[in-house]
């Protein structure tokens, strides 16, 4: 059984061209995936502003990764990486059996706009809490405020976070990503 090759570069993006850099990495993985031997890829933003990119690459073998290295493809999407990016990236290759301990590569995708995360909040924190109140209401109406409201809460985060937030946003996924 062959191993499979990691290949994660870092990068830092000039200011102001985080989205056409993402854009432009997106649409270089889907280019990718018709590769014989791409197995998936990862983009992993920076967790501050003036941190790098990380792109990884995962590929069936040390030839597919040298396919894609030589590939016209490849050099034309890294065309097109250039101006938004400060320098050339860093590159790292795994291999061997580091390699098969990075976890999976995820579909790059947007996260929700904002307004449409807080509507499904709201949606899912709403009936949640007025149910809550409802029910439990009554039992703790003679406890001090603060007591109330720590015991309230303390039931609202996991009933939102394990049941309600999960399911809500399995069933409006298209909504969320609608736009994106």
């Amino acid at each position: 059984m062959s191993s499979p090759v990691v290949r994660v570069a870092h990068r830092r993006v000039r200011p102001h061209c985080a989205k056409a850099y993402e854009a432009v990495v997106r649409g270089m993985f889907d280019d990718a995936r018709q590769l014989p031997g791409f197995l998936g890829a990862e983009l992993t933003p920076p967790l501050g502003d003036g941190d790098e990119y990380r792109v990884a690459l995962k590929f069936a073998t040390d030839a597919d990764l040298e396919r894609w290295n030589r590939s016209d493809l490849r050099a034309q999407w890294h065309a097109r990486l250039a101006p938004l990016a400060d320098g050339a990236p860093e590159y790292h290759l795994l291999s061997g059996m580091e390699a098969w301990f990075v976890p999976p590569p995820v579909p790059a995708a947007h996260p929700p706009s904002r307004a449409r995360m807080t509507a499904v909040t709201w949606l899912g924190i709403f009936p949640t809490v007025s149910l809550l109140l409802y029910v439990l209401g009554p039992v703790l109406a003679p406890l001090p405020f603060l007591l109330r409201t720590a015991i309230l809460t303390a039931v609202v985060v996991p009933c939102m976070t394990y049941l309600v937030m999960p399911r809500l946003t399995r069933a409006l996924r298209d909504w969320l990503q609608a736009g994106r």
